[in-house]
């Protein structure tokens, strides 16, 4: 599919076309408006509506992102788009990437390993858009050594993603660090006081650094495509 040239034509072409007993208006011409395609959420989709959003995907485009996938979607996906690729950890599947590779340096930080599948669906999501990400695991306050032992090659990057559940302090002390914008990702990670992720996303909002932006909690996709928009509107 040809995408339209700008917006105007974009309108004109939608509304021409026949949504009459689709499940799903995908948005084939979002990386003309917004600088990456439409991602597919797959939590809460029946198997029979993730099937024919691929198929309607593969006809309109080369290359998909798949987020909050299990493996029995993906089985469907893959019976569709057999080039797919499965990342269980974080519960994506990719088909294709960005046709140009970014030199472009994205840090991922981990307050501890029980981030980490939070901080996957991210990293999967930078990987489809064409970023190599450096992924720097159990760097949380609780040892600090071991951030302060990673500092000069993280204070390369262009944009870091933190992700930490508890109280997530971890986003304060890196801005207190590091020049580039921080992205803030809090976990549902935590004891009960936690409240599944409101206490670290209360704490980063609450941070006294400045520089800090936060998505919502457990959102990895959201912060990768934070990270993605501000090193696009920095290369203008």
């Amino acid at each position: 599919m040809k995408s339209p040239k700008n917006i105007s034509s974009q309108i004109e072409s939608l509304s021409k076309g026949d949504f009459k007993n689709k499940i799903a208006e995908l948005d084939f011409n979002r990386s003309l408006r917004c600088g990456a395609p439409e991602a597919i959420l797959c939590e809460t989709k029946s198997i029979e509506q993730i099937s024919e959003i691929a198929q309607e995907i593969v006809k309109n485009e080369t290359h998909a992102l798949f987020t909050r996938c299990d493996e029995e979607s993906f089985e469907e996906i893959q019976k569709i788009i057999p080039k797919a690729q499965y990342y269980r950890d974080a519960k994506c599947a990719i088909w294709g990437q960005a046709a140009s590779q970014k030199k472009d340096t994205i840090s991922i930080l981990c307050a501890g390993t029980s981030d980490l599948k939070v901080a996957e669906e991210a990293q999967c999501t930078l990987k489809w858009l064409g970023y190599t990400a450096d992924t720097y695991s159990d760097v949380g306050v609780a040892g600090l050594h071991r951030l302060l032992g990673k500092i000069e090659q993280i204070q390369k990057s262009q944009a870091i993603i933190v992700f930490a559940g508890m109280e997530a302090a971890l986003a304060s002390v890196i801005a207190g660090l590091v020049s580039c914008p921080i992205i803030a990702v809090p976990t549902s990670v935590g004891y009960g006081s936690s409240f599944e992720g409101l206490a670290a996303l209360l704490g980063m909002l609450n941070s006294c650094s400045p520089g800090i932006g936060v998505v919502n909690i457990d959102n990895g996709f959201g912060g990768a495509m934070l990270a993605h928009r501000i090193i696009q509107s920095s290369a203008k």
